[in-house]
């Protein structure tokens, strides 16, 4: 993606102009505004695409995450004893949707113990792999209804872990798309901006020449 440096590209800005009754200049007022716009627009999706690559790189650890898992389940890893983890569960509302606080942070409804006995080679989910595919309405193995999982079990979370790792990159590249249109719109505005500014000092000068 080409790239623009909006902080200088131009210093004129539409009030800067004033008022005006120059058609040439009111014409420039308008671009300038819609360039300004068009900035404003590209540095929103700029800014939403930090937050999904940011996203996709938990998304990413939490694959692995999820694969080491199987493996370790595949291989029997601690197996000669017996496994305990424990979770906050979060709390979900009538629609099964989960529920966040106003700062966006996930209410939990109970804590909840769990155990896979000795003998048993189920593995366990993180506390923040749970959050985050509760969060999302990601699949998992239920199984039990527990967030422990045998490496038949973890296939489920483990392609909606990749389903959504590649939605998000899908998502980020028609973002781009975006980003790309609205800084042809800015630079185009800008320079029909200048133009128009130019055009009406060279007119300004020849009527004080007496031209």
């Amino acid at each position: 993606m080409s790239q623009v440096n909006f902080n200088s590209t131009s210093s004129i800005t539409a009030t800067d102009l004033g008022p005006s009754s120059s058609l040439q200049l009111m014409f420039a007022k308008l671009q300038l505004e819609l360039s300004e716009t068009a900035k404003s627009q590209a540095l929103e999706r700029m800014e939403y695409i930090s937050d999904q690559q940011e996203e996709q790189k938990l998304v990413s650890s939490l694959l692995n995450e999820a694969r080491q898992a199987q493996a370790d389940a595949k291989a029997g890893l601690g197996n000669d004893a017996e496994k305990t983890a424990t979770f906050n569960v979060p709390k979900k509302d009538s629609n099964g949707n989960v529920m966040t606080d106003d700062n966006g942070n996930i209410i939990y409804e109970k804590t909840r113990k769990e155990s896979v006995p000795k003998g048993n080679n189920a593995t366990f989910m993180s506390q923040e792999m749970v959050d985050y595919m509760e969060l999302h309405g990601l699949a998992m193995d239920k199984t039990g209804n527990n967030y422990s999982h045998s490496a038949e079990e973890w296939d489920v979370a483990i392609t909606s872990l990749e389903a959504r790792l590649e939605e998000l990159g899908t998502d980020t590249q028609q973002q781009m798309v975006y980003i790309q249109d609205y800084m042809g719109q800015y630079n185009s505005y800008l320079q029909g901006a200048n133009t128009q500014i130019s055009n009406a000092n060279q007119t300004l000068t020849s009527l004080a020449r007496g031209q």
